[in-house]
């Protein structure tokens, strides 16, 4: 009773404490993210203004995390992130997964994950979930396998590359930077490799066996529907058969010709759709203009209108080698070349015109293949019809040349993308300068030569320079929800300093765990497990802001090292296994796998629980307490 009076009385003094204004403000915070009804950054802004008018904060350390370097470096590695997909390296990863892993499920998912793992290192988590997800898509079809047993393998890697890294995500640089801020050392570019690995050799064994928790008994649940998808055009269409790949022998006729000189398509009824050529060390697919010279050793990707002893009778007259084109009509190279729909803008100088006097391949690099006319499919003799208002076109050529046209509505307007359009790989010739560029990145980051910041930085304008991405796709990439999030969170680690809340909330996490008393093991469990439960309910990313602080006070008052316990806090950060709201890469896979929350906790719990040992276990070998 004589507690409860001394409370009572001390609780109206309490509420007018700055401390228990921003501790107000953090619950409030993350009431917020719990309800998850105003979004992450718009809650984190709200908070920057709570400061604000409390007046615990100035205003320059409200906006302190503008001037971190570490949210401009994670801007940056947005764009590095986005040029590996743009110039196909995530892409030809994934292909090389299905290729290697042929029909095993357990080599599809030791190579997936370790495929994950190692791409993730350089790039957003976020980012190669989404590239991956239709792979494994794909592969769960073709293997007739849910894709309940492989989507949860996906989330998991994805996490655990955070754990690669300095630069593998956000929390491994927020704890940097709160190291540094302290007067400490900072990680180092790999200091999270030795335990990310072990981490990432745990996560292939446990999911070897928790795949199975998973399966639902159902062979392939996935949606095979063909709606907005290049296979329903060709089927509707009526294209399959006519596509040919063929390469040009060294003896060709066609070798130093234009395709307009050749007049391949209005006499022999040969339309070349796209030209693989080698250049820069790979085949790389281009737009086929009318003006553009066939070289040797080209290969052709044709659509063909005769039938199949007339083609080989073809081949034989212009010295060409008939290449095995699998999937129906040009399916396989759906990463480079792609078809959709226009219509005719009514009343414009295209109507009452055939083809060849549109020159749309000369205009645009494309090709017409089909036209849609009251319910009709044209597809024969296509180069005398002439075209009538209402009409729609299929053509087809590669991603870049059908995105541009979409941009103009003088005379056409797309009617839309099939879904393959997701898979383009627009600066497909650029992957050796984009390896490059991220290889002399890390290089750089490695020796210390110039700061993270700098050395991305660099990166960035020589894949800008190397056209890997262009100034609208690199601020397009940029995820600025996530960056205002760690700005507006970022102040609340000054609050509870300023404060005295980190002093409050480490004493009492001492009194808990016994202290100096205590094994440093107990030490290490206690922070993951209390970074594991702040976690569950709001991102990880600001359980590292949170976090961090509280560690190093613990370190300080415990005379252990500051970087080993605030690792724990990163790793720990990175562990957002048990629930599907904890990290955007779990809450990707929902759909797609048709998971419950039940499946979340089922089997990130228990491997919450390993990383939790091996981590307590590895931190003190890597770095000495």
């Amino acid at each position: 009773m004589n507690t409860l009076n001394s409370l009572s009385s001390y609780l109206p003094d309490m509420v007018f404490q700055p401390l228990f204004i921003v501790l107000a403000l953090l619950a409030v915070a993350i009431i917020l993210f719990i309800q998850n009804k105003l979004r992450m950054d718009v809650v984190a802004l709200l908070v920057m203004l709570g400061f604000s008018l409390s007046g615990i904060l100035t205003t320059q350390e409200i906006f302190a995390g503008l001037s971190d370097p570490n949210i401009v470096l994670l801007a940056l590695l947005y764009i590095i992130g986005e040029s590996l997909s743009r110039t196909g390296v995530a892409n030809s990863i994934s292909d090389w997964l299905m290729r290697v892993a042929g029909a095993s499920e357990t080599k599809v998912l030791v190579l997936l994950m370790l495929s994950i793992g190692v791409l993730g290192s350089f790039m957003s988590s976020t980012g190669i979930v989404a590239i991956f997800i239709p792979v494994v898509l794909a592969i769960c079809a073709g293997m007739n396998i849910s894709p309940r047993r492989l989507m949860m393998p996906l989330s998991v890697a994805g996490l655990i590359s955070g754990m690669m890294t300095l630069i593998a995500t956000a929390p491994n640089l927020v704890t940097h930077s709160e190291l540094v801020k302290a007067g400490y050392q900072g990680f180092h570019f790999f200091s999270f490799t030795p335990i990310g690995i072990v981490v990432l050799g745990l996560g292939i064994l446990y999911m070897l066996v928790a795949r199975r928790w998973l399966d639902d008994g159902v062979a392939n649940n996935v949606n095979n529907s063909n709606e907005d998808s290049m296979a329903k055009l060709i089927e509707e269409y009526g294209l399959n058969g006519r596509a040919k790949m063929v390469i040009l022998k060294e003896d060709s006729p066609l070798i130093g010709k234009t395709i307009d000189e050749l007049k391949l398509r209005s006499v022999y009824q040969m339309n070349i759709i796209a030209i693989q050529r080698f250049k820069n060390f790979r085949h790389i697919t281009i737009a086929a203009y009318g003006n553009d010279q066939l070289q040797k050793k080209d290969i052709l990707l044709v659509d063909i209108g005769v039938d199949e002893v007339r083609f080989l009778e073809l081949c034989e007259l212009f010295k060409l080698q008939q290449i095995e084109l699998k999937g129906s009509y040009f399916s396989t190279q759906a990463k480079s070349v792609g078809m959709a729909e226009l219509a005719v803008m009514p009343e414009t100088e295209t109507i009452g015109r055939t083809i060849p006097e549109l020159r749309f391949r000369s205009s645009y690099g494309l090709s017409i293949i089909g036209i849609k006319r009251e319910k009709n499919i044209l597809h024969n003799d296509l180069l005398s019809e002439t075209i009538q208002s209402g009409d729609i076109l299929l053509v087809m050529g590669i991603w870049s040349k059908i995105e541009t046209l979409a941009k103009e509505r003088k005379d056409f307007f797309l009617l839309g993308l099939p879904k393959e359009s997701k898979l383009a790989v627009p600066a497909a010739s650029q992957a050796p300068h984009a390896l490059f560029s991220v290889f002399l990145m890390v290089v750089l980051m490695i020796t210390g030569v110039v700061p993270n910041v700098i050395a991305a930085l660099i990166a960035c304008l020589l894949l800008g320079k190397f056209r890997c991405i262009d100034m609208k796709s690199a601020y397009d990439s940029i995820h600025f929800p996530s960056l205002i999030l760690i700005v507006g969170m970022m102040p609340f680690s000054i609050a509870m300093q300023k404060t005295g809340g980190v002093s409050l909330m480490v004493e009492e996490f001492i009194r808990i765990t016994g202290g100096a008393q205590t094994n440093a093991y107990f030490i290490l469990l206690g922070l993951f497990a209390l970074t594991a439960v702040v976690g569950l309910f709001i991102s990880n990313t600001a359980t590292a802001i949170l976090m961090a602080p509280i560690a190093i006070e613990v370190a300080k008052q415990l005379g252990y090292s500051p970087t080993a316990l605030v690792m724990v806090i990163a790793i720990a950060s990175s562990a957002a296994f048990m629930t599907p709201i904890s990290s955007p890469v779990n809450t990707m896979v929902i759909g797609p796998a048709g998971y419950r929350f039940m499946d979340f906790v089922k089997i990130g719990v228990p491997f919450t629980i390993l990383v939790m040992l091996a981590t307590v276990f590895l931190v003190p070998i890597f770095f000495p307490l």
